[in-house]
Order: structure tokens, then sequence, then C-alpha cells
């Protein structure tokens, strides 16, 4: 080939005359002058082509490449080497006709200067890409065509150059243009003589039957604007409403937007819960909400959400543009001061606010007093600036903490009985006997008191009772209540749980029906029960729970009435602590009450104090040295703590190690009675019972015992309406129900909870829920040795629990002799008096009775849960998806008391790794504003002084082992939960009071990684380089994996996101030197991430490789946008290597053996049991199942549907046998378990911290879920997927709430044949419909094929939004209706006793039935639509368009089902070699660009 000449300078293009075209020049010309230009460029291409072509693998030792452990092979080795080396020469061959072809390029540039830039150009772009698949081109078509217009040499050699980029040689061509700059005349046998050039790995050839498509670094998302002429709101409209009036009413009301959900501090009112089993008789006055919101006047803050009017114009209904708030006084009389606030109406060009305040002049701030009661509403203006009104809200003015008058009270009893040795007793071992001192009190003071006053006269001469607010709080809880009436179906756990040492929530209640007209002259009596919660529980040692760090003290309670009169001015009255004030205190009929055992009810003392709190039985208090009971009203004593909040935490920092500890005193705590923290207001809902449910089957077991199934886990209580039966002694009481320590005297009937069933036995599993871990393994399992559970207990185990082996969740009813018999006086109390226990809650789906001769009868569960909104749902034609989505959500619910727990029944307390990997799916589901901000909050008090937070938000001495910084700091995933809480709670609520709250708190707990992290690592012996890192190392990591645990990367990782964190907050308050700071922090951690897991051969793993099969893989880097842009598509593709396993797990090989030849034969052929070894096992899978850990089972699903392969993540989701959805649901879940496999005696049945699955499902099966980079959920992102074939999924849907309001999404495929067997290869369309609320914004993408093909959509409007909260409720009830028919899942598992085998059962349940989308409810059918626009795919990137409010119509036609995917050889634990062998895996593999990290990206980060 001849020396290649260097270019030419282009001479200037001349000007074309003034006036007419220039003439082309005929084709013939430049074919005819250039002969040899396309046949040279031919050539070139086909050397490329040749150059593409990867080398034959060289197989590495210990595998020669038949799966065989085995040498290299000689042969082998020397052959690759010669093709390599030839394949040099091919390609330094092809750097030098790249510089041959920019000579034909600057002569192609002239002539088309002088103007033939017609078929010249065509003629050699034709011949280029004949050689090309048949995107490239066409593509490449267009380019050369463009380039040619332009008529620029530059632009031609730019496409040339990108496309021998995206041929995998960008760095052949950048080296040889280098060389070009530097030495334009280099003569050719200069050139010969430099050194090979660097040869880049070369990607593998496509897959056959597949075409590589290639794209250009660019923005991967392109965004269309349509209807935005259409979608304007109408001229004239602001016209109309000039002059609207502000207006007092909602006669008038004709905007679009309807405010709805409004709330104080992210809290509303709830007049009644959905659960709720209080009734109110016609003759005593009616509470008037179960849950009133209480603020401060310093913290008064009003929002709330958006909906449409029905048949509203999408124009208007497009964003508020004004707003008016009034407060008033709640009942007062309409006049001089009985309003508080008026904003008037204030424009809000942003539409819904996130946020108002009240102006700092305003009455509500200055006029209104600790007590006030407050209405008010909010009236919009909508974009055509019509108003709307919403309903009247309420809410109260409490007093500051300083502002109180009250004091802490408490029983005498329970304030004598108490040693200083007792806050330590449990702090080491029992040796000088302390624990015993300590359960010996705790035993005198178990017992509950409960409280109770008269109030004096409320009447003032001239003036009149306008409104009464009893504030009240108790620890460890309380229930309240006036004249007989309780005041809310709280109580189990109220307040919330908290550091009390620090804060204390109270409650406030609106008494005034209670208290005004004929009322008024009446007596009146307060009354509060308490429970013992968690301040003074039941002192037992525990396994992994320590409850003993928690601060204890005795039973207490601190309330006051406040009194407002119509003339403004208020008293204080009833205040805890006042002598004048009359409180009288007995013990009642609780004989315990445990948070994790349950209560003892006493009968008879219940019937006795029947009235209590009542004026027809108030008594007056006897005389001082009369003979007293338990049971007699006695004055209170004043609470008062022996220690200071600083020495408590001082010893607390000290046993944490995050102080050093005083070598002259023990680290033990001396001390009688905790500090009590501030009071507060309440910061979130209550806990309430949100459901009431009706057994769904009943039967017995035998010798009086009654099973009754509820159909699904929650956390609760059973509740007897109609009492309970006579009880019945069987010769033998069935384990569980013995019970030990009452008088032989006394009957008794015992009720046990559970979740699961012992399914070889047919009882409820024990093990599984016991308290504390506290357990023998049940008859079964026997895993630990008998007595071992009170052995850990200490001496106060109960001893009604020894011969169950156990720490059982059950509640006794009691009845001494005396009682019982129909012609007995009823003041003796009868089991028909029995309804319920009130300060405990259990996690159950089971409840055994026992032991009568009939069942009880009017039986219901009372499922209890923090009454925040409900506003995520998700639907599926897919039973296994519903039925997983509905074991996320029942395990949430389950989980939410106050606290997000792990499991409502063995430890109920918070871990921040759970909430990091759950949260998600939380905020899909419900409103967590209010209870988020709690949860960083709760971290906020736990923080030490040394800026380290814990693992838990109350420190307990869990998994410090795993921290990497020490000093008391928890796991760096565990304890960075409150800085990424922060961010997430920004981003779907835009709080910025709570950024501004925390945000030194976050800064302490960064400043003190930077500190102590390498530090602590080094120490845990984390080699530098990770040499010889191959095992889990020290951390928790990707938790409950098949896999073992990657625990430096996720702490490595979780340390980047801490920092990202601080930036995005500090980015959000303007504090840019943090930003810059911050920023320069996740860069270094995230290369040094890179620099040590991005391997040669392109795989994203851990240097050393007997670490390369630990979880997370790189799905954890490549989601939070780790793995650097240019290594993305490699890294994807490498992670497509991996494979599944067996599984040797004990409950999985028990299974096995027990099951008949021909079911195992049958397990064999699907792919479920394999050979593990010499026997058979069950597999788990990488492709076809959950393998992952509660981080990375998030990770994978996101990655996955994100970059192409959603129908891999489906695969997953959708998969059978040990560690799917449909395993669970095979073995009879309705909740979700701790681990992906069966464990009958270890871990939970009820556990959400794997279900970041539930939020996937929505946003990805279905398609909708909050912008990565919107705040305060202003838009969402429809992004809907879709499966290859319509076996997997017909059709979904799901809700998302936000802020804002409500969105939706729902999808169909339509023209399905009627044989399905056809489901793999029908061409049908996909029917979407999509919903953005008022003040609301949607960008929706355009679906693509699995091979990033794009389609035409038609996109139309509804010209008037239809009334879609009738179709919604109606859709409920079509499916309830479908619920209760039982359409769901099919089959169990079940054990046959008699043959000992294990056999699939066909059983109809409700779980997983498959419902339909409101928003392709029938009743929608009249809808008017707007005509069809058209937005045209592009091959070249994602297509995206912006959305308004407003309900849309979308089809995209001719999509092309395909058959699924699966492995190879043992397919179902197979890698997929066909997916890292494709060239083209999704928008990684070209774009650097969009999916970098950016600050304002909160999805993301990590």
């Amino acid at each position: 080939m001849a020396p290649v000449s260097p270019p030419t300078a282009t001479p200037p293009r001349p000007k074309r005359p003034s006036a007419g075209p220039s003439t082309p020049q005929p084709p013939s010309r430049l074919n005819n002058n250039n002969s040899g230009v396309a046949l040279r460029l031919v050539s070139l291409l086909c050397v490329s082509i040749l150059a593409a072509r990867p080398p034959r693998p060289i197989h590495g030792p210990g595998n020669n490449g038949n799966g065989n452990n085995g040498p290299w092979s000689i042969k082998e080795a020397r052959r690759a080497q010669r093709e390599i080396q030839h394949l040099e020469k091919e390609l330094r061959g092809l750097a030098a006709e790249y510089g041959a072809l920019n000579v034909e390029l600057t002569k192609l540039s002239a002539e088309a200067d002088g103007g033939a830039y017609g078929g010249a150009a065509e003629a050699v772009a034709k011949k280029r890409v004949a050689f090309h698949p048949r995107e490239e081109k066409e593509a490449l078509k267009r380019e050369m065509k463009e380039a040619m217009r332009g008529r620029s040499k530059q632009k031609l050699a730019e496409t040339f150059e990108r496309t021998m980029q995206r041929r995998g040689h960008g760095a052949i061509v950048r080296q040889a243009a280098k060389r070009k700059h530097d030495n334009p005349a280099e003569p050719e046998q200069e050139r010969e003589k430099m050194p090979p050039l660097e040869v880049p790995p070369l990607a593998p050839p496509h897959s056959p039957g597949r075409h590589p498509k290639d794209r250009e670094i660019k923005k991967w998302w392109l965004r269309r604007q349509i209807f935005a002429a259409q979608l304007q709101s109408p001229k004239g409209s602001k016209k109309v409403a000039e002059g609207d009036k502000l207006g007092n009413g909602r006669d008038g009301d004709t905007g679009a937007i309807v405010p709805i959900d409004l709330s104080v501090n992210h809290l509303q009112l709830i007049e009644r819960a959905g659960g709720s089993p209080n009734q109110f008789t016609a003759d005593a006055p009616a509470v008037a909400e179960e849950f009133l919101p209480v603020v401060t006047s310093s913290d008064v803050t009003f929002r709330w959400r958006s909906r449409a009017r029905p048949h509203a114009d999408p124009r208007d209904a497009a964003q508020t543009s004004a707003y008016r708030i009034v407060a008033w006084r709640a009942h007062a009389r309409f006049g001089t001061g009985a309003m508080l606030w008026d904003s008037g109406k204030i424009d809000t060009p942003d539409g819904l606010p996130d946020a108002v305040s009240p102006t700092k002049d305003s009455q509500l701030l200055h006029a209104a007093k600790p007590g006030a009661i407050i209405i008010w509403r909010v009236t919009v203006w909508d974009a055509g600036n019509k108003p709307s009104t919403s309903e009247w809200s309420k809410f109260a003015l409490g007093p500051q903490n300083d502002a109180w008058a009250a004091r802490w009270i408490s029983h005498p009893i329970d304030l004598e009985a108490w040693d200083v040795t007792d806050a330590g007793a449990f702090w080491g071992n029992n040796q000088e006997g302390h624990q015993d001192v300590a359960c010996k009190n705790w035993e005198r003071r178990s017992q509950l008191p409960m409280f109770r006053a008269k109030l004096p006269s409320l009447e003032v001469e001239g003036d009149e009772v306008q409104s009464a607010l009893l504030v009240v709080s108790g620890l460890g809880s309380f229930r309240a209540s006036l004249d007989g009436t309780p005041l809310s179906s709280s109580g189990p756990l109220d307040p919330p749980l908290t550091d009390f040492a620090q804060r204390v929530m109270y409650r406030g209640f609106d008494v005034t029906p209670f208290l005004i007209g004929e009322a008024s002259a009446q007596s009146h009596v307060v009354g509060i029960a308490t429970g013992s919660g968690w301040w003074d529980h039941r002192p037992i040692g525990g396994s992994f729970i320590r409850l003993f760090y928690f601060p204890h003290g005795a039973v207490t309670t601190i309330a006051q009435l406040h009194v407002t009169y119509q003339s403004g001015d208020s008293r204080v009255l009833l205040a805890t602590g006042d002598e004048e004030a009359g409180w009288q205190v007995a013990k009642g009929p609780l004989r315990e009450s445990s948070l994790f055992s349950g209560e003892y009810v006493d009968l008879q003392s219940m019937a006795s104090f029947e009235g209590w709190d009542t004026a027809g039985k108030w008594t007056a208090l006897a005389d001082e040295g009369a003979a007293t009971t338990p049971h007699s009203w006695v004055p209170p004593q004043i609470y008062e703590s022996d220690t200071t909040l600083d020495e408590w935490r001082t010893t607390l920092h000290m046993k944490a190690n995050a102080k050093r500890p005083n070598a002259r005193r023990k680290i033990l705590p001396r001390h009688k009675l905790a500090p009590i923290g501030k009071l507060i207001p309440h910061e979130i809902p209550p806990v309430m019972p949100v459901e009431r449910l009706e057994p769904d089957e009943v039967y017995g077991l035998g010798d009086g015992r009654w099973m009754y199934d509820f159909g699904k886990g929650v956390s609760g209580v059973v509740r007897f309406e109609e009492g309970l039966p006579a009880p019945i002694v069987p010769e033998n009481y069935p384990r569980g129900h013995t019970v030990s320590t009452l008088r032989p005297d006394e009957s008794f009937i015992t009720v046990l909870y559970g979740e699961s069933l012992e399914l070889t036995r047919g009882d409820i599993n024990l093990p599984v829920v016991a308290g504390m871990g506290l357990h023998d393994g049940g008859p079964k399992h026997k895993s630990k040795p008998a007595g071992s559970a009170e052995a850990k207990g200490g001496p106060c185990y109960p001893k009604d629990h020894v011969e169950a082996g156990s720490l059982l969740q059950r509640d006794v009813y009691i009845l001494p002799p005396s009682a019982g018999g129909e012609d007995d006086d009823a003041s003796k109390g009868s089991f028909a008096k029995a309804r319920q226990s009130h300060f405990t809650t259990h996690a159950f789906r089971f409840v055994e009775v026992c032991c009568t001769a009939q069942p009880p009868s009017g039986v219901t569960a009372l499922a209890y849960r923090t009454a925040f909104n409900e506003w995520g749902r998700f639907g599926s034609s897919n039973v296994r998806l519903n039925g997983g989505y509905e074991l996320v959500a029942n395990a949430l619910n389950s989980n939410l008391l106050g606290v997000q727990s792990d499991c409502p029944h063995r430890e109920k307390i918070q871990y921040g790794g759970d909430i990091v990997a759950d949260s998600p799916a939380a905020l899909h589901l419900y409103d967590m504003s209010a209870f988020y901000r709690k949860v960083v909050r709760d971290w906020a008090d736990q923080q030490w002084d040394n800026g380290a937070y814990a693992g838990t938000s109350h420190w307990l001495a869990l998994n410090d082992y795993a921290s990497a910084g020490g000093e008391g700091s928890g796991e760096t995933v565990w304890a960075s939960a409150p800085v990424v809480m922060t961010a997430r709670h920004m981003q779907h609520f835009g709080d910025a009071g709570l950024l501004e709250e925390t945000f030194a708190n976050h800064e302490r707990w960064l400043d003190f990684l930077v500190e102590h992290f390498d530090k602590g690592l080094k120490k845990k012996g984390y080699d530098e380089e990770l040499k010889g890192y191959t095992k889990e190392g020290s951390g928790l990591g990707d938790w409950l994996t098949f896999r073992g645990r990657d625990t430096w990367l996720t702490h490595q990782s979780f340390y980047m996101a801490t920092a990202r964190c601080l930036a995005y907050l500090a980015s959000k308050l303007g504090k840019e030197d943090t930003v810059a700071t911050a920023l320069q922090l996740a860069s270094s951690v995230k290369d040094r991430i890179t620099r040590l897991y991005l391997q040669k051969n392109g795989m994203f793993v851990p240097p050393e490789r007997g670490g390369w099969e630990l979880s997370p893989g790189p799905e954890m880097s490549l989601y939070s946008r780790t793995v650097p842009g240019k290594q993305r598509c490699m890294a994807l593709r490498r992670y497509f290597r991996r494979k599944g396993h067996t599984w040797p797990g004990s409950d999985e090989m028990t299974f096995v053996r027990e099951m008949s030849d021909a079911t195992r034969d049958e397990m064999i052929a699907s792919g479920e049991i394999t050979k593990r070894g010499g026997q058979w096992a069950m597999g788990w899978s990488q492709w076809h199942g959950f393998n992952e850990g509660i981080f990375a089972v998030r990770y994978a699903l996101k990655t996955l549907s994100d970059n192409g392969f959603h129908h891999v993540a489906l695969a997953k989701a959708n998969g059978f046998g040990c560690g799917t959805f449909e395993y669970m649901l095979s073995h009879n879940a309705t909740t979700h378990w701790e681990s992906w496999w069966r464990s009958e005696d270890l871990y939970s049945h009820n556990h959400p911290m794997l279900g970041a699955t539930a939020e996937w499902m929505a946003s990805a099966v279905a398609g909708v879920g909050l912008h990565p980079r919107t705040t305060g959920g202003r838009e969402a992102l429809f992004w809907p997927r879709f499966p290859r074939s319509a076996r997997t999924i017909e059709h979904a849907w799901a809700d998302q709430g936000t802020r804002r309001g409500d969105f939706a999404i729902a999808w169909r495929f339509e023209g399905l044949p009627e044989d399905e067997a056809l489901y793999d290869s029908a061409v049908v369309d996909i029917h979407i419909r999509l919903y953005v609320p008022p003040d609301g914004r949607g960008v929706f993408r355009l679906p693509e094929y699995s091979n990033g093909e794009g389609l035409d959509a038609t996109i139309k409007y509804a010209t008037r939004l239809p009334d879609l909260e009738t179709a919604k409720s109606s859709s409920r009830d079509e499916c309830e209706s479908r619920r209760k028919e039982k359409r769901g899942f099919g089959y169990n598992w079940e054990f046959e006793r008699e043959q000992k085998t294990w056999v699939r059962v066909d059983r109809k349940k409700a779980i997983g039935t498959a419902c339909q989308s409101f928003l392709f409810h029938s009743s929608l059918s009249d809808v008017e639509w707007s005509p069809s626009e058209t937005v045209p795919a592009n091959s070249n990137n994602g297509v995206e368009v912006e959305l308004g409010a407003g309900l849309y119509d979308v089809i995209v036609e001719k999509w092309q089902l395909q058959p699924e995917i699966k492995g190879a050889k043992e397919w179902r634990i197979a890698s997929i070699k066909d997916f890292y062998e494709d060239e083209d895996i999704g928008p990684y593999c070209s774009d650097e660009d969009t999916f970098d990290w950016d600050i304002d990206d909160a999805s993301y980060l990590i």
C-alpha cells in the first residue's frame, strides 16, 4: 500500500451566486475522478469487520473450557499468540488506512464545496454501508447525507471516527489522529519502527439472530413536547374570575382542583380508625375524632394535596395558581376573636407549595394560647383562576415542654419497688444476684395502675366554655377516657417508642362535646389506664435483643386539661402532680402486660372496676391509715428520677466505647428511676387498628383447642365481641397453653398467637415468633438445648412459658373460683365479659384458643399499624408477582407500629439496614412524611458525642462487631440510614425544615467516617489492595443472601453514599462549600472502588478470584453509577456470567427427603431439584429466582429493568422453587419471610427487609415512580417495561401517591390470540393509560423492544377529566369481590402426617388475585378524547415526553412478542450466556453521560 501523504489544506469555499441555486455536477464526474475511493473504503470496512472478530478464548488455570479442571494447552496458547500477532498487524494497517481515508475525505469535501454533493456522496455511502447490518445501514446513510449537505470535511471525519468508535476501535482512531497531528510529514519507514499500537480488548460478536445497534456517546433520553398548544390555559379564563371574592363557602366552587388531605406538620385529622372497635352509645357525647393533630405555636406548617374535579378541563387542572388559608377557633361563636388567621389570596406561580406557615404577625401565633382548638381550610384557584374550597380540618395548640403545669405521677408501690442496682442488673452476669433482685422488684409492681380524676366546676361568672383540650402522655403506654368513653382506639404503643430519656410524645383530645350544653352541669371523670410498654416491661435478659439498655422507670402518667372560654381566657385544670386536682391511682385488672409475652387479664378484677372512670363509681379516698389492697384507690406520688440525662448518656457512651471509660468506676448505671425527656406533641399518627378481619376458617385441634385462620399475617390482637365461653380442663394441656403460676382454683383460657403453622404438626410454630429469640427450636427441630430459653432469659423468664420451650405470644384470661356461675353477682366477673388485650400487640395469622367445649363466636382480628394513609397499589395478570407484592405489603403493615421494625414479634426495633433496604417500598405504599421524619430524629437523639450513629435507633449493643469505624458506630450501611432517609424524605416530601434541623447531625457523621473509617477497616483486617480478600470480612453487608457477602464493597459504597447525601442536602440548603467538599470525598471513594474492582477482563469484582461470587456483584455499583461510563457496558455484560447453585439448608434437604419418588422426579425434570454431590437438593437460581440479600435484590431488579433486560428481571420475580415468591406462597406464606429459604426455627416469617421488590413492581413492571431528580414528589416518571411473552404478564397497573396527588398507570396487551400457544410469537398492540394529578408533572418514556428499537406511539388526552374517584371505588369493590372468591395463588405444600410425606394440594387463596386498574374501568368508556398525536420512534435514542395534569391514552402498535429466556444446561441455576456474548445490551453501552450520578438525583445515590 502506498505511503499516506499528509492532508492538504482545504481551499476556501467559493461564494455562491446571489440568485438561483447552484447546479450540482453530474454524478459521473465524481465517479470518474474518484473511482478508487469506494473500493478502498469497502476494503477498509472489510478489514474492520475482520478486526472485530475476537481471538479464540484462552482458558485459565483450573478450567480447560469444558468445565473440568486442567492446565492450559501449549498448542492452544501458541495458536492464540499467533492470532493475536496477526490481529495486531491488521490493526496497524487499519490505522494507516485511516490516514489514507483522510486524504480521500479532503477530496470529497472539496468536491462537495464545488457543488457535487448529491449522487456521488450517496453512492459512496451506499457502498460503504453494504457490509453493515440493517440498523447501521439506515443510520450511516442518514449521517453521510447530512455531512455532505453541510459540505464539511470535519463532519465527514467525525462521522467516520464515530463509526470506528462504535465498532470498538476508538483508541486506534485517536492514536492515529494524534500521530498525524504531531508528525504531519512523518515518513512511512520511520512509522514502522514505532512501538506497536495499544490494542484494547475486543468486544465479542453479537449473538446470532440479534442485531447490534450503534449509538453515539450522547444523552440517551431525547425529550419531546406534545400537546403544547392544546393544554395551555384557555384564554380569557382569568377574566371570568376577575371579580371573584374570597368567599367563605363551597357552594360556588367551580375550580378544576380540589384540595384534599389537609395536614399540619405532616399530620392529618383521623375521625375514626378503619378497624376501631369503639362504640359510642346514643346517650353519651360522641368523640369528635380518634386522632387530633397537636402542634406548638412555634411550629405550625400547613400542607394539602390536589385532586381533579370530575368533568374539569385539564387545562384548568394543570396547577394551582393561588391559595387562601383561613383558621378559626373551633366551637367559637363567629365574631370578634374567632378568626385567627386569613392569609388572603396568595399567588403561587410554581403551583402547590411544599408548605405554608402563618405570617409572623398572625393571631394564630400570638393570640392563640396552648389549649386552643383550631379549624382551618384552604381555597385554591386553578390555572383558570376558578376557586375550590376544602372541607374543614382541625388541630390544636399544645403546651411547650417548659409550659406544662403538670408533673409525672406514679403508684406508690411502683416507685418503691426499685433498687439502685436494677438499672444495670442485666448489663453483666448475675454473679452478685442483682438480676434476682430486679426480678423480684418487678414482680411487686407488675400489676398495672389506673389513674383518675374528677373535674371541678368549670363555671366562670359571665363566661362560657368555648373549648376543652385534654393533653395526656404515659410511660410505658396509656389509654384515656372521659365518663367511661374511650377517647381513641389507640393504646398498645401510645406514645410511640423514642428515647424516653430525651423526648416523649403526648396526645391531645378535644373533649369539648362532653363539657358544654346540658353536659356542662354534670360531673365528669377523666380516666387513664396504663401498660408497661417499652418503659417497664418484664426484665428478661434476652438473646440478641437487649432491652435493658433502654431507660426504665415506674409506670407513670402526666395530664392536664386546658379550658378556653368564649372571652378568650383560659385555665389549666386537673394537672397531675397538683394535690388540689385530686388524682387517684389503683392497681387495675391487668396482672401483667408485656409487648413480647402478652397480658394476664383478671376478669373478676375487671368486673369490679367496671365504671371506674365515671362519676357514678367515683369514691373519695379512704382515710390515711385505713387498710388498703392493691386495688384500692390511693393518692399518686410524684415521679422523680435519681439520675440525670447526662449521667445516663455518659454511661451508655462508655458501654458502647463511644467514650473512654472511667477506670475508677464500673460501666454500670446506678439509679432507680431513669430520667424522662422533654414533652413534645405527637410527631406521627398513633398506632391504631387500621383494619378488622373476620376469620377465613375455624377448626378444632382436639381437647378443646380451636384454630382461627385470619387469612393473612398482621400485628394486633383478637377481639371477642361476644366474650368467651366457659373453659374446660383437658386431660393434658396442649403445648403453649399450660399456665403454671396461677392458684389451683383459678380457671383460665389461653389465646396463643402465631404467624405460621408447624406444618408437620398442624399447630402454631412457636420458635419463629419467640420474643427476643428465646426458644429451643421446638419439638420438630430442637436446634437449641432444652431449657436454653429460660437460661438466657434469666430469673425473670416467665415460668408459664418454660414447658413450651419458647417465649410465647399469648394472652391469658383468668377468673378466680368465686365467680363464673350465671347466678353469681356480675361484679365477680365472667368469661363472657372478656373482650381483648389492650397494651400489647402480637404478630399472627393463626390464633389458638384453649380450652373451651365450643369455639368462641364473634371473633375478629384487629390489625394495628401507625395510622398514616396508604396511597400506593400494584396489580397485574401474574398471580405470583401480585402475591409477592402482597407479601411485602402485609409484612410492612405488620412492622410499622411507631417504629419501622424488622419483625413484629421477636425484636420490634428499628434496624438502619432494614430501613435503607425496604424504605423504597414503604414510600411507594404509604404517606411516610411524618413517620420518616421521626425516624431521622430517633437517630439524631441516639447520635454519640463523637458524631457516630449506631446501627439501631437506640443503641442496644447489636452487631457492633461489624462496624468499620468502631467508637460506638454501627455497621456502615446500618448507621447511614438517617442521612440516606433525609435525602429520600426531601425527594418525596420536599420538607426543607427537616434538612435544616438535622444537617449538622449528618455532617458530624461524615466527619466521624473521615476520621475513623479507613483506620477502622485496616484494623478489621482489610488489606488496602484487598489481597487475600475472598470471604465476607467484617460487616453485615448484603444480609441473608444465598452467596457470601462482599462487606468491603458495601462499607465503601455507603461511605460514598453518605458523602453524596450530604452534598445533595447541602445543595438544597445552598451550602456550596459543603457541596464541593462532600462531592470530592464521594468521588475519591468511588475511584477507590473502581480502581480495585474493575478487572482487565471487564468484570466488576474484587481482585481475588475467590471473591468473584460474593454479593452484591456489579449490580449495586452499576445502579449507583459507580462504574465509570466507558466500562459499564462490559461490567453489565459480565454480570450475566453469574450462576446459581444448590442449597444445603436443613429444611430444604428434609423436604426433598420427605417427598414421594414421583414428586421428586417431577421437580428434577422442572429443574427445581438438582444433584448436590451424591444427593438431591433444591437449587437457587441467579436468573430465575432471587439469591440476593436485602440490598442487592433491589439493585439487581432495577439495573436489569433500566438497561434493556426487564424480561430477565421478570424471570427472577416470576421464578419458582427455592428463593422465589412462588416458594413462599406454596408454603402458605402471606407475609414476606426474612430469608429466601425456609426456616422453621430461626428466621422470621414476617419480615419486610427483602421487600424492595414491591417498589420495582410499581415503577418497572407497571411503570410509575418518582422522577429521580424531583423534590416534594412534583414529578413522576412513567416508564413501563414489558415482558417478551404475554405468558408472563398480560396487563399491569400501579397507583403512586405523592405530596402533590395520586399518579397512576395501567397497560395491557390488546389483540392477543385466543390460542395461548401463540403468546410467544403474536404481534399485538399495547394500550397504556396514564394519569397525572393537578400540580403534578409526568415524564413518559416510550416503549422500546429489548434490542433497543423503538416504535411509534399515538397519544391522546381526555378533553374533560372523568370521575376517576368513582371509577377507583368501583374498581376496588370489584377487586374485593374477586378476592372473596379466592382467585389468587392456587396450591400449597402440605404434610401428610400418616404417610410422613409432602404433597402439593390445590387450595384456593385470595393472595395474588388479579384485578384491573380503575383507569380501564367500564365507567370510563365514554371519555371524550382529543385527536391523537404521533410520537415517532428514534432508533438511536430513547424518547420521552413531558405530560401535564390530565388523563392520557397511548397506543403502541405492532409489538412483537417473543419467547422468554432460559439458561443453558441445568437452565434454572445456569448463567445466561447469550447476554454476556451479546454486543448490544442497552443504553449503558452507548451512553456515558445519562448514567452518571448528578447532585439532584436522590434515587441513584445508592
